[in-house]
């Protein structure tokens, strides 16, 4: 910044102070410098002459004049010569002010206490009495990003985030702003604050707060916003943040008491701050890639930022309701629970023993109305994540603008169909959008018989693939299981080629000896169709045996038959390796089945297949889903293949499930109950047997496992023919740190049987 004077001449010329040495100090919206005098210890501050900073410095100076006390707690502004707490330059370009320079140690180079906590509740409570009464005009006027009631003018921002996965989390946060603040804003109390008592302007002598600096952020906003912020700061290093926020917030209480709606709002305002923090550093970095004043936070925002997704809301909003007395909502499970037994048949099931009353999620964790979070190695439907923001903010979009058929053009349909299209081979070049996995097996079986002008359709033992009665028809796992009404006359069966427990497990040959078998006894038939998972889940998590889809597949197409591929649990690179399941056995079958991770728990599915099918089916009998494949789906859908490949999750899936596969596998050599570890990616069954036994199935261990994990907030499920197999099949975003709590929790459960 140009000077018409130097520093040591403009300090003696406007204040008259004789300048033994100075140094630079960083900021965003003034030039400092710290000045050492005979006198004391001063900061000038050097302001590029703006329309409106006169305004708001003056403002400041009215403010800080208010507060000035016998204790050198806060900043006090030096009057000029002339008699002016701000003096304009000459050239009319700059103006400069001259602040006293408190002494203290940095509360970011001092460990935290409860101690400190308290004194810094009671130091920022004493302080917002003292600025509830003022409120110049241009602090009313003031508008800055980090004001939190300014919090979405950041939201351009976003984009300034490397990282995609950061981008996300950032990107979630504002979307449970506008959900969960915006519309309580005007609700509460407005004041003046500081706004930013963060590690480096809050001042600590022996453990406690000594005074605080820097007052360039004051705003009139929410009063609540005072404690976020400095929470955001305070919770960085701290091992516990619900139980040292409850420190903060009840040594605050009883000096200024809270409202009921600001302790509810603040959960989300803490991670908005972050947010802020984040985006803005990310923003200035462009600008300034080296400054360490703007970076300096950044490391332990995002670590909190980060651990804030394994607090519950919920439990957040409890803890600090129950120190300030306000009483607490009942989370009325039991009530639920009957009111469902009432309206909801019994045929719908409930997870766990004990069921879980839900609330809200993110990413690869659920928050249930007890106030736990839960992390979620279970629900494969959420593909990219519970709440994902930028396929939330997709359908949102698309609601608002659109909504229609395929009957009608629109740019969604044929984008969205032309995308998926280019994950498969040139052969698949059809897709057929319907609303469930369900829906496109009915449908590829339907369209199967139309293409081939025959009925039999060859499935897999334990295979599942869907709920209609088509569906029931050709799930082994249904129709031969209880409740079952048995194989119809038009299905065949194929043994599950499992290599664990079939008739040819452990060889290496298993599923060329599986296929022939199968063509032996079907020698004669003539087929419509052959469906197979290329995992089958409902088995247990059964991997096919190598060489058999690859010999299966030439001796149905060779009796006329065409090969569907249920991809619905594993396509969309869940199993790591390859992006669709049926790829790891180098086979392309002629219909691809989608559905569950499609729409990320929107309800979407797909078929996908040849064109020569396509054509058999276009008969003059026109197909028609009313909302399969209209704009709204198709703009979910999109979003989730793009958060796919901006996030690498395919490879996440290969990496994380290799390291869980590892880690289980390492328990497998210790405890002997472990019989088999198998699947891929992020599709993994460990297959639980009794002891000293040959392959036993242990249903009893699974089940206590499975609930003993729930009862430790992790979400896994059973499955198998005797639902002895823990199935694993997280959200994808499902990292290494994930992985360590789900099989530390699991090995502490088998020490204990």
């Amino acid at each position: 910044m140009k000077q018409i004077l130097p520093i040591d001449q403009l300090v003696h010329a406007h204040w008259g102070k004789s300048v033994k040495h100075f140094n630079a100090m960083e900021g965003y919206d003034s030039t400092n410098y710290k000045i050492v005098t005979d006198e004391g210890l001063y900061v000038l501050k050097i302001y590029t002459l703006l329309p409106s900073i006169l305004e708001v410095i003056e403002g400041e100076n009215e403010v800080l004049q208010h507060l000035e006390s016998n204790e050198a707690i806060y900043p006090r502004v030096i009057a000029s010569i002339s008699g002016h707490l701000t003096v304009i330059d000459p050239s009319k370009e700059k103006c400069y002010r001259l602040l006293t320079f408190l002494n203290g140690t940095f509360w970011g180079d001092v460990e935290s206490t409860e101690r400190l906590y308290i004194s810094l509740g009671r130091f920022l409570a004493h302080m917002d009495l003292g600025l509830s009464v003022i409120a110049p005009i241009a602090m009313r006027a003031k508008r800055i990003p980090w004001d939190l009631d300014e919090f979405l003018s950041n939201e351009s921002m976003i984009d300034d985030v490397i990282d995609p996965s950061d981008r996300h989390l950032i990107a979630y946060f504002f979307l449970q702003y506008k959900q969960e603040v915006l519309p309580r804003v005007n609700q509460l109390r407005k004041s003046l604050i500081h706004n930013d008592a963060n590690d480096w302007n809050v001042l600590i002598d022996k453990q406690e707060v000594s005074g605080i600096i820097d007052f360039g952020d004051m705003v009139y906003s929410s009063l609540i916003n005072e404690l976020a912020v400095a929470l955001a700061y305070a919770l960085m290093d701290s091992s516990d943040p619900i139980e040292d926020t409850c420190t903060v917030v009840r040594a605050y209480h009883e000096i200024y008491p809270l409202e009921t709606t600001e302790i509810e709002v603040l959960y989300y305002l803490i991670a908005a701050r972050l947010c802020t923090s984040l985006v803005n550093s990310a923003h200035h970095k462009k600008k300034k890639p080296d400054s360490s004043y703007i970076t300096v936070s950044e490391a332990g925002a995002w670590a909190l930022l980060k651990k804030w997704l394994t607090i519950s809301p919920y439990r957040f909003e409890n803890a600090l309701k129950s120190v300030v007395n306000v009483p607490l909502q009942s989370y009325r499970t039991e009530e639920i629970f009957l009111r469902r037994k009432k309206v909801v048949s019994g045929a719908l099931s409930l997870s766990y023993q004990r069921p879980i009353h839900m609330k809200s999620a993110a990413f690869q964790y659920m928050y249930d109305a007890k106030g736990n979070a839960i992390l979620d190695a279970y629900n494969n439907i959420k593909h990219v994540g519970h709440c994902h923001p930028h396929v939330v903010s997709a359908g949102q979009n698309a609601m608002a603008q659109l909504n229609t058929n395929s009957r009608y053009l629109y740019d969604s349909l044929v984008e969205y169909s032309e995308l998926l299209l280019s994950y498969f081979p040139d052969s698949l070049c059809k897709v057929f959008l319907v609303n469930s996995g369900s829906a496109a097996s009915d449908l590829a079986i339907r369209m199967a018989r139309c293409h081939t002008g025959r009925d039999q359709i060859a499935v897999i033992e334990h295979g599942y693939h869907g709920n209609s009665s088509q569906g029931i028809d050709i799930s082994h796992y249904k129709y031969a299981h209880k409740g079952g009404s048995g194989r119809k006359n038009y299905i065949s069966e194929v043994p599950m080629p499992d290599t664990y427990r079939g008739r040819y497990r452990e060889e290496l040959t298993a599923g060329t000896s599986y296929a022939t078998d199968f063509k032996a006894l079907y020698s004669q038939e003539n087929f419509a169709a052959f469906i197979a998972e290329p995992i089958i889940g409902c088995g247990g998590q059964v991997p096919l045996a190598k060489g058999f889809l690859s010999a299966i597949y030439p001796f149905i197409r060779g009796r006329g038959g065409v090969c569907i591929s249920d991809e619905v649990q594993t396509g969309f690179g869940r199993v790591g390796s390859h992006f669709w399941g049926y790829e790891r056995y180098g086979v392309v079958p002629d219909i691809v089945v989608l559905g569950k991770p499609i729409g990320n728990g929107h309800p979407m599915a797909a078929v996908v297949c040849t064109d020569a099918i396509a054509q058999s089916f276009d008969n003059g009998m026109e197909f028609f889903s009313s909302f399969g494949g209209n704009p709204v789906s198709c703009s979910i859908g999109k979003a989730v293949l793009e958060v796919i490949e901006m996030e690498g999750l395919q490879k996440n899936a290969l990496t994380v499930g290799e390291y869980m596969m590892d880690r289980f596998r390492s328990l497998q050599d210790k405890y002997e109950v472990i019989g088999d570890v198998r699947g891929a990616g992020l599709f993994i069954g460990v297959d639980l047997i009794k002891a000293n036994t040959q392959c036993k199935t242990d249903r009893l261990l699974a089940k206590m496992v499975k609930n003993e994990l729930r009862d430790r907030n992790i979400l896994v499920s059973s499955d198998g023919p005797d639902d002895n197999v823990i199935k694993i099949k997280p959200p994808m975003c499902f990292n290494q740190t994930n992985v360590d709590t789900l099989l530390d929790n699991f090995e502490d459960i088998l020490k204990k049987i």
